[in-house]
């Protein structure tokens, strides 16, 4: 018997990695003979970074960046040097998995990390990036990134907004410089 196993990451307890090999050993268990294969998925968020370095053999890289609440931490990136493309998982620097569950708040949160990801991939040359969008504890669409990036926003009377979570509510007075 062939079995394929392609589960994605459980939240807050497996990774797809885990969560496939726990299902293998469950199999083996039940089917000694069994044949399996294991294939990690992921549809966005946490993990996607993985399954892709594991199917193209790109770099893992490390950076310290901010996580969603502005503290540092390290986040991994994924670097395929003779495509000059860079796989950055929003998860890595903004995902909800690095916040306890005190902490989930989006009005409290940026993407700022994943602009300085972003920025670390042009720095290194990055003529390609491919976005990873999911497992985000962030709604400032991407301000937080941008601002990273160089951009500036500004409220109705011209005073700059900070780098943090730039409520929807002020969106249409919003401009853009950078």
């Amino acid at each position: 018997m062939n079995v394929l196993l392609c589960p994605d990451s459980f939240k807050d307890a497996l990774s797809a990695q885990d969560a496939a090999s726990a299902m293998a050993r469950g199999v083996k268990s039940a089917a000694p003979d069994a044949q399996v294969q294991i294939c990690p998925l992921a549809d966005g968020g946490e993990g996607s970074l993985d399954a892709l370095i594991a199917a193209t053999g790109a770099e893992r890289r490390q950076l310290a960046v901010q996580d969603a609440l502005g503290r540092p931490r390290q986040a991994t990136w994924g670097w395929l040097s003779d495509q000059r493309t860079a796989f950055i998982e929003l998860a890595e620097a903004s995902g909800l998995q690095h916040l306890a569950a005190d902490e989930r708040n989006a009005l409290h949160t940026s993407t700022f990390g994943v602009g300085e990801l972003l920025l670390a991939a042009l720095d290194q040359g990055a003529e390609k990036a491919l976005l990873l969008l999911g497992g985000s504890a962030t709604n400032d669409g991407g301000a937080g990134m941008l601002q990273a990036l160089g951009a500036r926003f500004f409220d109705q009377n011209g005073n700059a907004l900070p780098p943090a979570a730039l409520r929807f509510a002020n969106w249409p007075a919003w401009s853009l410089t950078g």
